[in-house]
């Protein structure tokens, strides 16, 4: 029994390492040197903040904020889901059979996860200031965030690229959302 909990205990562990690296590599215009301090070796002379003049307010557009919300929706229901799986796995009173489905269950979650974050990726390298991919089990919802209007040849080519990437899909819808409103 105690071989289960620390499975279930390091493929949560590895999921959580998984979201937050994610979360890290895509985090757009992380300026670490904000803020600076000077180090002397007399301990007596006083440390001094600097660097606070030169902070900027980059602003992002409405529908950038409006990405960001449908992702923390997204991301709340499938770490209720995950939250449910693994309370699966870990359960007593659970089969065996329940507990293998409900692992590949999590396993699935995670390479969904996984894809989609790719997707975004290879879609903001096209040009696109910000993207939105969300997929089920047969279709692929993608939404891009650009300043000109998406014309059907930039839209084949996301569609493409998405189904070049996800295995068996067959509906891939793709929308724009404008920079200005």
């Amino acid at each position: 029994m105690k071989v289960k909990r620390r499975t279930v205990w390091l493929l949560t562990l590895f999921s959580l390492a998984a979201v937050i690296s994610v979360y890290y590599l895509f985090e757009g215009n992380r300026d670490v040197n904000n803020f600076s301090t000077v180090f002397t070796d007399d301990p007596l002379e006083e440390t001094t903040l600097t660097g606070l003049d030169q902070i900027t307010n980059t602003s992002t557009s409405t529908e950038s904020y409006l990405f960001d919300e449908l992702r923390m929706e997204l991301s709340n229901e499938r770490s209720q889901l995950r939250t449910q799986l693994t309370n699966k796995i870990a359960s007593n009173e659970a089969t065996s059979e329940e507990k293998n489905a409900a692992f590949n269950d999590m396993n699935e979650l995670i390479k969904q996860e996984s894809s989609e974050a790719m997707l975004e990726m290879l879609i903001k390298s096209l040009g696109y200031s910000d993207a939105f991919v969300q997929v089920d089990a047969d279709k692929v919802q993608v939404k891009v965030l650009t300043d000109a209007e998406l014309s059907t040849q930039q839209a084949n080519e996301i569609a493409f690229m998405v189904r070049k990437e996800v295995e068996d899909i067959s509906n891939v819808s793709v929308a724009a959302q404008s920079n200005y409103y």
